[in-house]
């Protein structure tokens, strides 16, 4: 992968409060296999295999993929599979130009990819999946202040597929002001533990960002999991590895990092989930929306109107 770095950051650091969840009564057996599984050790060997420059034995793993969860090369910048010298040049491949237009909306669809959960912020609780939320300070790694900001407020929890298209773009137009990698377990995010594991979101590998919009502030939090090699950003790169288990914050003041709405901000090597804060403003939410909608990047997500039965 190559992403530029923008800007001078400067390191700092948070407390970081182990996250107040009580552990999941284990019912499922996908579940169960959760938390037997060594996460971090095959997180580790599939991110080796997916940078590997294998020739031959890369394109036909690629190949296997495609078929095997319907990828639509036909939108790809480059379709050819021969182009790609390792798995993670084909999983973060670009589109083609114009093949995710903009809606002329206040925020933007950041991901290809299906709504998990979406809607109001209860104080500081974020819904998960029935009989589970977590507090917006844990998904900010401990940082109460930051989660103060978003209380009564709003959110979105988007899904990837290993299917969907990898880069994640901008909402709207924003200055990045924050990044902060939070450590964490590496958990699935697909939709099932998300039923079975308290917190998952909160618990995860993350790395969130704050940036200021003329709407007002937003976050923007990247979610790693299972197999999920790395994360990174346009301005930063590659956020993990390492993984040295303490939170990691930078902050970006100066020159000003601005990103356009629908710029490309990060990418995940292999798959995962963005969450998106907002503060407690007037927000309207694309009325078609509901739990487990296909969404497509570029299309309404919300706009800046009155709330839903306001």
């Amino acid at each position: 992968m190559c992403l530029r770095s923008a800007g001078t950051a400067a390191a700092g650091s948070l407390e970081w409060p182990p996250t107040a969840n009580p552990g999941p009564a284990v019912t499922d057996p996908f579940v169960l296999l959760q938390h037997l599984l060594p996460k971090r050790a095959m997180t580790a060997f599939a991110g080796r295999l997916a940078s590997a420059r294998a020739g031959a034995w890369t394109h036909a793993a690629i190949r296997r993929f495609v078929a095997r969860y319907g990828v639509d090369m036909a939108e790809a910048a480059d379709p050819r599979i021969e182009s790609y010298a390792s798995f993670n040049d084909f999983f973060t491949r670009a589109l083609k130009p114009g093949a995710r237009p903009i809606a002329d909306a206040t925020w933007i669809c950041p991901v290809d990819g299906a709504i998990s959960q979406f809607g109001r912020i209860e104080r500081d609780r974020i819904f998960q999946a029935k009989g589970h939320d977590y507090t917006a300070a844990a998904l900010l790694g401990g940082d109460a202040a930051l989660a103060a900001r978003f209380e009564d407020g709003w959110f979105a929890t988007l899904y990837l597929s290993p299917r969907d298209y990898h880069r994640i773009h901008m909402p709207c137009e924003g200055r990045l002001r924050r990044m902060v990698h939070v450590p964490g377990s590496l958990y699935s995010v697909n939709p099932a533990t998300a039923r079975g594991i308290p917190g998952l979101f909160a618990r995860n590998e993350r790395v969130v960002c704050l940036f200021d919009t003329a709407n007002g502030p937003f976050v923007l939090v990247l979610v790693g999991a299972t197999i999920v090699g790395s994360m990174a950003t346009v301005w930063h790169g590659v956020v993990n590895p390492p993984r040295r288990g303490t939170v990691r914050a930078w902050d970006y003041d100066a020159p000003p990092i601005v990103l356009a709405q629908g710029a490309e901000m990060g990418r995940f090597l292999l798959g995962s989930t963005v969450v998106i804060l907002w503060p407690a403003r007037p927000l309207r939410f694309e009325p078609s929306w509901s739990p487990g909608r296909s969404i497509r990047l570029g299309e309404v997500m919300a706009d800046a109107d009155s709330p839903r039965g306001a």
